[in-house]
């Protein structure tokens, strides 16, 4: 398939292939859940393919939604529950809509927060579409092969709504879209060009590695997070495990930690939070960074961290892999239990969807157990207002985290 195709089902709605649910099957959609799995699924009329724009239809025949068709358990992404085309002006009007909902967070002021997220999927009704904002460059991500195809249409709204505060428009999904859809996608910028690689987060600089970086080159649903962890960095010593960019990192220095040490495996990761430590505390011989694994270290570690971050990589990609997953949570949080003094403090996340609140709560509950510490919460945290959660859609509350004083 040539990528640069464009369905005809994108533009013409009035031909585009009907999926006829089984009967009973839409009541989902009646209370507006984006998703269509493929089990509800009848049979379609007309031939279709994936990313094509598709209208769902009640086995009564009535329509109920409209989307994209993908290949999967997921079976249709839903743009929209009105019969209305999915076009160039359904674009901008999302992107304006996400803006706004930005503008009201006030996040967007130049010289103190430049760094924020524009479109977060089915939380800005936009299933499949990720877009963050580094100061003039915006970071476009697809998740479906329908937002693929219509990443030219998004791109041309997208200039549209942000105006002339947008220098540049990166499109980063080589590892995020369907592997055997073999779209044969690069990298690339779709609009303009940036070597502006530095933004500002809550006044603090950091490198954004969009070319090779993880996600859309900075994790920024951790903002508010490391905003509180600097209120309680003071006088501390500090270990940031899978340290990344070193967003922790950075935050603690300013808040005085005595000293940060950061950790991960990759050496490109220590690399790039030693740059952005040294952006903004030059010389400060406080911080030290380890390309180490992150279970070893803990091993091997004295106790002399009093306040720890323990901020891994989804353990769980998918529910089939759950339960090792909980138990890696156990096992590394009963680490971080055992080496820390008493009046120590945790941070603790996951960002794995396929774990709940409870579930991550009670892996971090039994690890306490095992280690026989004594612990209470102190905070319960979760992503950013910019990462919304659509009230139809629980599942997009994906990152869980916890504040616990250990004694």
């Amino acid at each position: 398939m040539n990528e640069n195709a464009i369905p005809a089902s994108l533009t013409a709605e009035a031909s585009a292939p009907r999926v006829i649910l089984r009967k009973g099957k839409e009541e989902s959609l009646r209370r507006f859940h984006p998703w269509v799995f493929s089990g509800a699924v009848h049979h379609i009329d007309g031939e279709v393919s994936e990313g094509d724009v598709v209208s769902v239809y009640t086995a009564e025949g009535e329509f109920v939604a409209r989307g994209h068709w993908q290949i999967g358990s997921i079976a249709v992404r839903v743009l929209t529950f009105n019969d209305e085309p999915i076009d160039e002006d359904f674009w901008l009007s999302r992107l304006e809509q996400a803006r706004k909902v930005r503008l009201a967070l006030t996040l967007d002021v130049p010289g103190h927060n430049t760094i924020y997220r524009l479109v977060h999927g089915e939380g800005d009704n936009l299933p499949g579409l990720v877009i963050d904002i580094y100061g003039g460059v915006a970071v476009m991500q697809a998740h479906s092969v329908g937002m693929h195809y219509s990443r030219m249409q998004i791109a041309h709204a997208l200039r549209q709504t942000m105006g002339e505060s947008l220098t540049a428009i990166y499109y980063k999904s080589e590892t995020t879209l369907p592997f055997k859809a073999s779209l044969g996608q690069e990298n690339g910028f779709l609009y303009g060009q940036s070597d502006a690689d530095v933004a500002l987060e809550n006044g603090l600089r950091f490198h954004i590695d969009w070319l090779k970086g993880q996600k859309t080159g900075f994790f920024v649903d951790q903002r508010d997070n490391r905003s509180l962890l600097e209120h309680y960095a003071k006088g501390r010593a500090v270990l940031n495990m899978f340290c990344y960019t070193g967003g922790f990192s950075v935050y603690a220095m300013r808040g005085g930690a005595r000293l940060v040490h950061s950790v991960d495996s990759s050496a490109k990761a220590v690399e790039l939070v030693n740059d952005n430590v040294g952006l903004n505390f030059p010389d400060d011989l406080r911080h030290e960074a380890f390309a180490e694994d992150a279970f070893r270290f803990l091993d091997e570690m004295k106790p002399q961290y009093d306040l720890i971050i323990l901020d891994p990589p989804a353990f769980a990609k998918h529910k089939d892999s759950l339960k090792n997953a909980l138990r890696g949570y156990t096992k590394l949080n009963a680490r971080a239990f055992e080496k820390m003094p008493s009046g120590g403090i945790l941070f603790t996340f996951s960002c794995s969807q396929a774990v709940n609140k409870e579930q991550f709560r009670l892996a971090v509950f039994t690890a306490a157990a095992i280690s026989r510490r004594r612990v209470r919460i102190l905070h319960q945290l979760h992503q950013p207002a910019d990462h919304p959660i659509n009230i139809y859609h629980p599942e997009g509350e994906y990152l869980k985290g916890l504040v616990l004083y250990v004694e």
